[in-house]
């Protein structure tokens, strides 16, 4: 015989327990909601994060921050990785609709191109934005940088 083995007897406990139906039924009075207070009430239902009137954390922790909502987020985009796609696909012009159809971007994204690497070929890129940087590298090479 082992703890784990034990079971109560047969017939001993309830599993249709109605509560609430006089003192007889061993629920009755309080209907196992204990004495008093919120959770004794109907129509109890608690507040996400209420810890029973204590200063709920997300009130005692510091705040700290600022999130900009005009925000406009970049898919950023680096010379070398144009460079990377000329070698391989030989393409002459870059559209969003190019690196999507690669790989490189989403649908939904706006392209910054970057400076970083270098571009060994003639290039016409069309893009949201540019870096001063890769804008002199792209006309340096003949080619055109067109923001959309």
């Amino acid at each position: 015989m082992n703890l784990e083995t034990l079971k109560p007897a047969k017939g001993s406990v309830r599993t249709n327990f109605r509560r609430g139906r006089g003192q007889g039924s061993g629920g009755g009075g309080t209907a196992t909601r204990g004495h008093k207070g919120a959770k004794s009430r109907s129509g109890y239902s608690s507040k996400r994060g209420f810890e029973g009137g204590q200063m709920p954390l997300q009130r005692r922790l510091p705040k700290f921050g600022f999130k900009n909502v005009n925000r406009v987020e970049y898919l950023s985009v680096n010379l070398h990785l144009i460079q990377k796609l000329i070698d391989a696909k030989n393409v002459t012009e870059i559209t969003p609709e190019v690196l999507m159809a690669h790989g490189l971007a989403s649908k939904t994204d706006l392209i910054k191109i970057l400076g970083t690497g270098e571009l060994k070929s003639k290039v016409n890129i069309h893009a949201h934005a540019f870096s001063a940087a890769a804008k002199t590298a792209i006309e340096a090479k003949g080619g055109v940088a067109t923001a959309l």
